[in-house]
């Protein structure tokens, strides 16, 4: 369950922005709420903005901690980091990242600051009875900080832990059991979705897993309930021959088939995927990992929502994750204004992206930032640029001819 994620100097972000999922006291909508504790965690989040104001950067800042820690073991001691600092003011001062998490009823928080040469800055901190208790802290690239009681086996770890590599990822991989509930979190528990097609195959793979039709089940009664007319669906994988130059012998690629079946007029008649609509394609592709989330109870990230789905198939997908028997988490950026209803979101579920026109740097807040009355249209305010996040449009025709 995540609590809150800190980035500073990574894309458009470069000064420090926090985005929190921990509640705020007001008594809004407690079926959107997660109860741990002494505090209420937000199961939904919705953050919106003009394009290229920073939406997407917050998801990208997510997703490459999971991806780094993920292939630490495996990149080379000379292999740079994939990491872009903030560009427009010449700093080099180091990228930052924070996240606070829970995780088999433990909250723990984990942190690091790099360069694309190496990890500065490492940390993890875990409050098994209530109090902090420290687990590693890597102060300046090779000089760390143990328990002492653990100070033998985590100086092994730390010789074999390069400058580019997590010790986050070194020690688990060698089998220390204090770092793997962090390191499982930030590797399985969150799902980053991004490009539709690179989540294609995966989705695809998924649903031939899916050995005792759970997920099937599942799909069918989310596409009966979108209203897309599809009663089944078959996914089958083939081969494709590939013709190398210079080879006299037969290559194949894998790939996959996939056939939906819709009754007309009471017929049956099976279409080939590439035959439906894009809106179906992407609620297809999305499903398992939706489904995934709730199941496992993860954090499910998706950018751009709405893209090619209709605002009550989006608002279905949102009602999913705010049922009170849900205790998973979404997270998604979107344009769909029709959510912006405090009938339905809290304030405090509800972000803002806003890029300085001048500097290029991004600024993320929160509507529970803004004095808003429980009755207020906040779709009608947002778009007439009461919370800012608004693109600015030249709409004078006569200044673009003239141009």
């Amino acid at each position: 369950m995540l609590l809150e994620f800190y980035v500073e100097n990574f894309l458009s972000f470069a000064k420090k922005t926090m985005f929190s999922m921990v509640a705020n006291k007001t008594n809004d909508l407690k079926q959107n709420l997660i109860n741990w504790k002494d505090f209420n965690v937000l199961k939904t989040a919705a953050i919106y903005g003009a394009n290229a104001s920073g939406k997407s950067n917050l998801f990208v800042a997510l997703g490459i901690i999971s991806h780094m820690i993920k292939n630490s073991p495996n990149i080379d001691i000379n292999e740079k980091l994939p990491i872009e600092a903030f560009k427009f003011n010449n700093s080099k001062k180091p990228s930052k990242f924070e996240i606070r998490f829970i995780k088999n009823k433990i909250k723990y928080v984990y942190g690091f600051s790099t360069s694309k040469e190496k990890i500065i800055e490492e940390y993890l901190y875990y409050y098994p009875n209530g109090r902090e208790s420290k687990i590693f802290d890597r102060i300046n690239t090779n000089d760390y900080s143990f328990p002492q009681k653990d100070t033998k086996v985590l100086k092994e770890i730390k010789n074999k832990t390069a400058d580019n590599k997590f010790f986050l990822s070194t020690a688990t991989n060698w089998n220390y059991e204090k770092t793997k509930p962090a390191y499982d979190f930030l590797t399985l528990d969150l799902e980053v979705c991004f490009n539709i097609n690179e989540l294609r195959d995966k989705a695809f793979s998924l649903y031939l897993n899916d050995k005792e039709d759970k997920l099937k089940t599942f799909a069918l009664n989310f596409l009966k309930k979108a209203d897309f007319n599809i009663t089944d669906f078959e996914i089958n994988i083939i081969h494709i021959p590939i013709n190398i130059y210079g080879s006299r012998e037969k290559t194949y690629r894998e790939s996959y088939q996939v056939f939906f079946k819709h009754n007309i007029n009471k017929k049956d008649y099976n279409l080939n995927i590439e035959l439906e609509s894009e809106g179906t394609l992407i609620a297809f592709i999305l499903i398992p990992f939706i489904y995934d989330a709730i199941k496992e109870k993860k954090v499910l990230i998706i950018d751009e929502l709405d893209r090619s789905l209709h605002p009550f198939l989006v608002k279905y997908i949102v009602d999913l994750f705010n049922s009170p028997k849900n205790s998973s988490q979404l997270i998604f950026n979107t344009h769909d204004t029709n959510l912006l209803n405090l009938d339905f979101m809290r304030r405090d579920q509800i972000w803002f992206t806003e890029k300085d026109e001048k500097t290029g740097i991004s600024d993320l807040y929160s509507l529970a930032d803004f004095s808003v009355r429980k009755d207020e249209n906040v779709e009608k305010g947002y778009l007439m640029g009461r919370y800012g996040a608004i693109p600015f449009i030249d709409n004078n025709l006569e200044t673009w001819l003239k141009e």
